[in-house]
């Protein structure tokens, strides 16, 4: 790298943690030293810290997200373990009412490559088509279902172009079919924006996206939903996932929900600014195809340079200290862009994607900064 200082921008794949929570996982890793499985003392106050922390995050879900009140928070070891619980452990608790599964291009690695095992295991998946706005195409999913459908898996926000989901709609849908169980994987949408998840069943997520810590998870079901567990042996706080309850890592997801939704709507506008200028300074480039459309999520702005091989144009980038993404970062970097793919129909533009994410803490400055090491960078391809 030529450039000693540093651009981040790539907030989609992980974000830093905030001091508050930092601080609030270090405190209770002291003071809360019982198992909280044990039924002595030490360990008594350790489940009382858990269920005051579990109650506060469940609270400011549905103040915020309008979930079910009887909804159950499992913790997991993060998003991919989530996803995973509720794909196979609704694929394996309702097969009885059938094998049928629809899901889309648009899903994080820890969904397609759940769905690949359970199609192995003799599962059936049907993917549903994308419009060009990057969105489920509603009357292709109304053809796909039928009575043997368990599961329509389909996330809030895709990680990669950014696309806001109708999954509001979607859930109208699925209310005429009784035995559907209806998966979001909101990774992308917790703390960042707005939503609505009153009719889903199963949401899944985790803070290391909203400045929390890495290697932990959550997954809100209905009360109702039953699922069959990955990890069998050993109390927790819920049936559904085994292993010692972790308090610091419990209270430090309390903190980062705490602080994401406090904060949720100003940083929003803020990011939001950042988007459109970028937006308005890359348009101008004449290779340049903005793949996110203006009724995405401000948080991720995905473009192409056409015809350069995303890998090209950033490892470029990087010699100025800019760090950005192509696709996911759980997903190799050799082959197209599904999601641009499925938008465009483009091999091309799929091939030259990648994806720019923003946050709060990204300024004004480091905004045009980019936008210099971007014109150097362009201008080596295509002088």
């Amino acid at each position: 790298m030529e450039s000693e200082k540093v651009i981040y921008l790539d907030y989609a794949a992980n974000t830093p943690v905030e001091k508050e929570v930092l601080d609030a996982f270090s405190l209770a890793s002291v003071k809360y030293i019982g198992n909280p499985n044990s039924t002595h003392h030490l360990g008594k106050i350790a489940r009382e810290r858990i269920d005051i922390a579990s109650r506060n995050i469940t609270e400011n879900f549905r103040n915020n997200y309008n979930i079910d009140e009887e909804m159950e928070l499992i913790y997991t070891s993060g998003a991919s373990e989530s996803n995973n619980l509720a794909i196979k452990g609704v694929a394996k608790a309702y097969r009885e009412n059938g094998k049928h599964i629809i899901s889309t291009f648009l899903e994080h690695s820890s969904v397609s490559a759940a769905l690949t095992n359970l199609k192995e295991q003799g599962y059936e998946i049907d993917i549903v088509d994308i419009t060009e706005d990057g969105k489920v195409d509603l009357e292709h999913l109304k053809r796909l279902l039928r009575n043997e459908t368990i599961l329509v898996s389909v996330t809030a926000v895709d990680g990669e172009v950014g696309t806001i989901q109708p999954f509001n709609e979607i859930a109208k849908i699925l209310k005429e079919y009784e035995n559907c169980i209806f998966h979001v994987d909101a990774t992308q949408a917790i703390g960042k924006i707005n939503m609505n998840f009153e009719d889903v069943d199963i949401i899944t997520f985790a803070p290391h996206k909203f400045y929390g810590l890495n290697g932990f998870g959550g997954l809100f079901k209905k009360k109702e939903v039953v699922l069959e567990p990955l990890i069998h042996g050993g109390t927790s706080t819920s049936i559904y996932r085994s292993g010692t309850p972790v308090v610091s890592q419990i209270v430090a997801m309390e903190k980062a929900v705490e602080l994401a939704f406090q904060n949720q709507d100003e940083r929003f506008e803020y990011v939001n600014s950042l988007n459109t200028a970028l937006r308005n300074e890359l348009e101008k480039y004449e290779n340049v195809k903005i793949n996110t459309t203006l009724l995405g999520n401000p948080y991720i702005l995905n473009l192409s340079v056409m015809p350069i091989k995303a890998i090209d144009f950033k490892e470029e980038l990087e010699k100025y200290g800019v760090c950005v993404s192509i696709k996911s970062a759980c997903t190799t970097v050799i082959s197209p862009s599904r999601i641009v793919m499925a938008m465009t129909r483009d091999k091309k533009r799929a091939f030259s994607s990648f994806r720019i994410s923003l946050s709060h803490l990204v300024t004004e400055d480091e905004i045009k900064e980019f936008l210099e090491a971007f014109s150097k960078c362009y201008n080596i391809f295509f002088s």
